[in-house]
């Protein structure tokens, strides 16, 4: 259901309470990328093309993230072929497949045209995630919580794997229970990106319409932007000849 009004005042307040929220400012956008909208909250569409065994996870995302007073996600009926998990322009598509050995756990693919998302997709690789390392629940929710963040504009709290858990699926670690779900500083970074409003909107829906996004080895993801924790974690952009850029997001398994 829903959270509005005082519901969701109070649904933050009891966050902010069981996170120890801090009272600094948030600093873990990745740039300033962010979906153009004329009115806040926004209603992001996400598509749903995840099989039954991570639907309660997408849910689980879906839900911890409208906790936030400026983003509203919708999940509806997906849009792509879970194999390539193509962009729809206007909304966010989620999938699961088989990906193959090609290394990496998860990855997020953000489509911008200046600072402005127009198209992004998620997708989680049931070929690791079907070993015993990463089938739990504290994975599956600590990747999926991650990756979707990705697509409106949030990166990492922290990336070092073996410090203390931060409580929030934006921070890296090697024993992900108790990073599955956000944490206040998460929502105060998203009110940062999103405390302005646009004159145009990037979240009307349009066709499927994405060729590069069916790219799942590491030489198609464009040129490497950021790489830490020797190579675990990365980021890349590829430019598209229409003049748009491709972000990924990696998270590499071990």
């Amino acid at each position: 259901m829903k959270v509005t009004g005082g519901k969701r005042l109070l649904a933050m307040a009891l966050l902010a309470t069981l996170t120890g929220a801090s009272t600094l400012m948030a600093s873990h956008s990745w740039g300033n990328f962010h979906w153009a909208r004329t009115a806040n909250p926004f209603t992001l569409k996400t598509g749903d093309n995840v099989d039954s065994n991570w639907d309660v996870y997408l849910d689980q995302a879906i839900g911890d993230w409208n906790l936030s007073s400026v983003l509203d996600l919708q999940k509806v009926a997906g849009g792509a072929n879970p194999r390539n998990c193509r962009p729809t322009s206007g909304r966010i598509e989620v999938c699961n497949s088989k990906y193959g050995n090609n290394g990496w756990l998860g990855i997020a693919q953000i489509w911008a045209s200046g600072n402005h998302i127009t198209q992004a997709v998620s997708k989680m690789n049931d070929t690791y995630f079907n070993t015993a390392k990463y089938d739990t629940p504290a994975w599956r929710s600590l990747v999926m919580c991650q990756e979707i963040a990705h697509d409106f504009g949030l990166d990492h709290q922290d990336e070092t794997f073996d410090n203390p858990n931060l409580g929030s699926c934006m921070d890296y670690t090697s024993n992900p229970i108790g990073n599955e779900h956000p944490n206040q500083h998460d929502f105060d970074q998203l009110e940062a990106i999103y405390a302005h409003l646009d004159t145009t909107t990037t979240i009307t829906q349009a066709t499927n319409r994405g060729a590069a996004a069916g790219q799942i080895d590491r030489g198609q993801f464009g040129q490497l932007m950021r790489s830490t924790n020797g190579g675990r974690t990365e980021l890349y952009v590829l430019a598209l000849a229409n003049g748009e850029k491709v972000f990924t997001h990696v998270i590499w398994a071990d």
